[in-house]
């Protein structure tokens, strides 16, 4: 064999895995300088073409302006990973979410992907929402309020919200929060500020994308880092 040759054939199982994440290191979900790896779902958009951007690279940070509603959604999917938000709403407070195994666009509402979602509600942070999936806490039935005839699950009609083990936990309007998100198979682990805030097990879904919820406040992100993690 040619030298050349086998050159290219040394070099082929580092090509095959170079776009795969190393475990255990850490990377950015954005570059600080555009919405490379990011693709937007706004339901608005399908009408009206030039519509203003939901979500824009701004002083190196990932900004969620609010409106017009909708998401921006990772074009990968991940499964076994620690991710870490630093994130501050600077103006009012509002309401966002981080979207974890997201899979099916508009899956609720034509609006939710479906996935379970971490709750940045400002008072609210670490709540769960169940989108056409679900997920189990202990003691369900305080935590996790339905009204009359409704049952528990992600679908429309259901109970989908999952209080969170405690409030309080956010920093002052303006102040940077650090809210770290551990997924490992079928187990969702929520710190916010060092205080574990929600832990669920026996969730229906394992692996999916990541979105970011344009709904309603302006939300600036800082960080977004994944750490790849060993298979549970």
């Amino acid at each position: 064999m040619k030298p050349a040759l086998i050159a290219i054939t040394a070099l082929l199982p580092l090509l095959a895995t170079a776009d795969q994440p190393e475990k255990g290191k850490p990377f950015s979900l954005f570059n600080d300088k555009d919405l490379t790896g990011w693709h937007p779902d706004i339901p608005a958009a399908d009408q009206k073409k030039d519509l203003k951007p939901s979500f824009i690279i701004r002083n190196g940070m990932l900004v969620s302006l609010g409106r017009p509603l909708g998401h921006l959604i990772t074009d990968k999917k991940h499964s076994n990973f620690k991710l870490v938000a630093e994130y501050r709403f600077p103006g009012k407070p509002g309401n966002c979410g981080v979207l974890v195994y997201a899979s099916t666009p508009r899956a609720l509402y034509e609006m939710f992907p479906a996935s379970i979602e971490v709750q940045m509600n400002s008072g609210h942070a670490g709540d769960f929402w169940c989108i056409h999936e679900n997920i189990v806490v202990p003691d369900m039935e305080k935590r996790r309020p339905r009204g009359k005839n409704q049952k528990w699950g992600g679908k429309q009609g259901d109970s989908r919200r999952i209080l969170n083990l405690t409030d309080g936990t956010e920093k002052p309007l303006g102040e940077w929060n650090t809210m770290e998100i551990v997924c490992k198979g079928k187990e969702v682990i929520v710190h916010l500020n060092g205080v574990l805030v929600n832990h669920g097990t026996e969730c229906t879904v394992s692996e999916g994308q990541i979105a970011i919820q344009a709904e309603g406040a302006e939300v600036e992100f800082r960080k977004l880092e994944l750490t790849p993690l060993e298979r549970k």
